[in-house]
């Protein structure tokens, strides 16, 4: 399939950099306490990636405009109907 797996060490943040980013955003953000059930801790996750992670948060780098992930997604989606 083409694929390459990772051959960094163990343990190594660099290795997985974007999602070693998101955990400590969603930590940050929801923080490490315990939820009354395991339904009410998926729908507050959820609930954080869909209204401020994908829409609201903005991309902090030049190369990516300044824009959300959803505005990013679909700039380049736009760009390759064209």
């Amino acid at each position: 399939m083409g694929l390459r797996r990772s051959c960094g060490r163990t343990g190594s943040c660099f290795d997985n950099a974007a999602a070693e980013s998101f955990w400590a955003l969603l930590k940050e953000e929801i923080g490490t306490r315990t939820w009354p059930d395991r339904a009410t801790a998926r729908a507050e996750v959820f609930s954080f990636i869909e209204t401020f992670y994908n829409h609201r948060r903005l991309r902090k780098h030049k190369a990516f405009g300044y824009l959300t992930p959803a505005e990013t997604r679909q700039r380049h989606q736009h760009a390759l109907a064209a």
